[in-house]
């Protein structure tokens, strides 16, 4: 599996309270909180993700459960999410919902080109490549079949 974008680079301890705020968890509507991810952290964020990686610091996605905060980045058109670290619970809502998270420390330079490469497990920042965490085989399929509800109905 393998993705690319530019780099939106992110701090630490980035929560799923900035992701989504939870006012906005009143409504199911998907479009709503694509439009208001980051708002609280910076409300330029969203029209920048689309089609970007976001490079975060360690403890990514730490806070509460909700996995509304991938659904957001996901509808928001996040490529991936690399970072040192994630929070257990938003690693594997990701893995669920289908967007990419590579456990890597790379440096990140704001716009900077961000290549990754699950199966083979590398990050490439600016032509400079690191190896990244690997993930299961089946976690990688889960990824290419859009997330755990497609995988499992294309094994029925």
């Amino acid at each position: 599996m393998y993705g690319e974008g530019p780099a939106v680079c992110l701090g630490s301890d980035i929560d799923t309270d900035l992701i989504i705020a939870g006012r906005y968890l009143r409504t199911k509507d998907r479009r709503i909180w694509s439009e208001h991810v980051f708002e609280d952290l910076d409300p330029t964020l969203a029209e920048r993700i689309r089609g970007a990686v976001i490079v975060a610091g360690r403890n990514m996605g730490c806070g509460s459960s909700r996995e509304q905060a991938v659904i957001a980045l996901r509808e928001a058109g996040v490529v991936g999410v690399v970072a040192p670290s994630f929070a257990r619970i938003f690693f594997r809502n990701a893995i669920n919902v289908g967007l990419p998270v590579i456990e890597a420390d790379i440096p990140c330079v704001e716009g900077a080109f961000v290549r990754f490469d699950l199966d083979e497990g590398w990050v490439e920042v600016n032509g400079q490549r690191r190896p990244a965490a690997p993930l299961s085989r089946r976690m990688v399929e889960i990824l290419r079949a859009g997330g755990l509800v497609p995988y499992w109905r294309s094994r029925r």
